[in-house]
């Protein structure tokens, strides 16, 4: 039952970024924010979460499990109750950074308590039941928030966290084992490596939110990333001699803990890459709210519950590099069967590239979680656990601004050859656009006036979009199957 409560804890947490995501037009509306920073309410989440991740081993160190689950847990619900009550933008951009932190810390520490409280023979249910929650959180999110915004108001999308939390934390209190606290293990805390790590990840998180539109080279985003790359090195340098290290970097030395974190990286590309798409592609497309794309995308949600149970006797029984293999070759599949969208792509096309991801998700999270973390001493599993979630949150990161990146310079692109093609009477480009061929067949846009041509233009610009985002599925696809090579490094025996 404590397991549980740790499960429902994390859940809210990571339901929390995709609810508010879902309505930040009504949130900016409300606190009359300008639209170049709202998205700072998500950001500010997001560097605050991955500066605590890697740091929970330590944390665990300090707290024991119990309390720093219950701490963290009470703490996010207090933000939550904050981001509610907030009146001003700077307000609720503060409340997010204590709602981050704190929630960050809860994803790894349900993740170490698998292995750490269960015997062998229980830890892939155990596991299967926090990356359920883990990967079904994301894709409830949009219906969760869109209904929320439409039924009640923006400031319920934190309150309903509070009484679960709540709960939560009182239960966990109770139920989860008790252990002797370390509170000396603060005085060994180097706080120059803790500042260097939290300058690097925050650096690298502004940077990569920035190059889509400001450009990979502009100087602002080749300074952020310089930072980071500079306070990278500095946290390897103190972190790798020092005797005391926040967190314990060594484990990447083991084969079977490196490529589990070589998977959980792409899976973030992958997971948070669809689950990005697949709402823009929707809005833009089709002109969907929040309510309407999240019950498209409960597909997926609905797929992963059924293939859980199949997963868990599975994995039980075949090696687990044969079971990722075949996770991460299908969600390739699943990702590339939606990279030929056309602008009427709706529910019937999405739904069977969703299935297949959706059957995929667990055999991608389950045996690469058991390969990392399930054959490492107990005292090296928070720690590695922390890293373990940390990359899959930057695989999430990077991935987001790749295809960012290939959406913003490859529509332009498309856009031009797409009239060039109108121009030369192209038949099947009419078509696309959902125009009679007879209308290009003489002349194109050019020979039928200026205001035919601007009629034409919001066509183009959709069907360019559709184009340059089905490339941006197909790049994530590739990345998540060239990953299946990494498997080639583990020995048979590393589950």
């Amino acid at each position: 039952m404590g397991f549980a409560m740790m499960c429902l804890g994390m859940f809210m947490a990571i339901l929390d970024i995709q609810v508010v995501a879902t309505s930040m037009p009504t949130i900016q509306a409300a606190l009359a924010v300008e639209p170049d920073r709202i998205s700072f309410v998500q950001t500010a989440y997001l560097i605050a979460e991955v500066v605590a991740i890697p740091l929970t081993g330590f944390l665990t160190r300090v707290l024991t499990m119990r309390w720093l689950f219950v701490s963290a847990l009470s703490v996010f619900t207090l933000a939550s109750i904050g981001c509610a009550a907030s009146q001003s933008f700077a307000a609720l951009v503060a409340w997010r950074v204590l709602q981050g932190f704190s929630g960050g810390t809860l994803i790894p520490t349900v993740f170490s308590a698998v292995f750490l409280m269960f015997p062998d023979r229980q830890q892939a249910l155990a596991t299967t039941i926090a990356g359920v929650l883990a990967v079904l959180a994301p894709t409830v999110g949009p219906i969760v928030g869109g209904w929320i915004t439409e039924t009640w108001s923006w400031h319920w999308l934190f309150l309903i966290n509070v009484a679960p939390g709540v709960v939560a934390a009182r239960a966990a209190s109770r139920l989860l084992p008790v252990e002797a606290l370390e509170v000396g293990a603060t005085r060994r805390l180097d706080l120059v490596s803790l500042v260097l790590m939290a300058t690097a990840l925050a650096a690298l998180i502004l940077g990569l939110k920035e190059a889509p539109q400001r450009g990979w080279l502009s100087a602002p985003v080749s300074g952020l990333l310089a930072l980071s790359a500079v306070g990278l090195a500095g946290f390897l340098a103190r972190t790798l001699k020092g005797p005391f290290p926040i967190v314990s970097l060594r484990t990447f030395g083991d084969p079977g803990f490196a490529v589990g974190c070589t998977l959980s990286f792409v899976l973030g590309i992958g997971l948070f890459g669809s689950v990005y798409m697949m709402p823009v592609f929707l809005a833009v497309a089709h002109g969907y709210g929040a309510l309407a794309i999240g019950t498209i995308m409960l597909v997926t949600g609905i797929a992963q519950l059924a293939t859980a149970p199949l997963a868990v006797a599975l994995e039980r029984r075949i090696d687990a590099r044969l079971l990722s293999a075949f996770g991460f070759l299908t969600f390739a599949i699943g990702l590339g069967a939606s990279a030929v969208q056309t602008p009427e792509t709706d529910y019937d096309g999405m739904f069977w590239p969703q299935v297949i991801r959706g059957v995929a998700i667990m055999f991608c999270l389950l045996p690469p979680t058991r390969m990392a973390l399930g054959h490492l001493a107990p005292e090296a599993v928070p720690d590695a656990s922390g890293l373990f979630n940390l990359m899959r949150n930057l695989g999430g990161a990077i991935g987001l601004a790749l295809i960012d990146t290939v959406i913003f310079s490859r529509a332009p692109v498309h856009a031009s050859a797409i009239v060039e093609r109108l121009k030369a009477g192209d038949p099947a480009t009419a078509k696309a656009l959902g125009l009679p061929p007879e209308i290009v067949a003489a002349g194109g846009p050019g020979a039928i006036g200026d205001e035919v041509k601007l009629m034409l233009q919001p066509m183009i610009e959709k069907l360019a979009f559709v184009y340059a985002m089905n490339e941006a599925w197909g790049l994530v696809a590739l990345i998540t199957f060239a990953a299946i090579a990494s498997l080639a490094l583990v020995r048979p025996d590393a589950r």
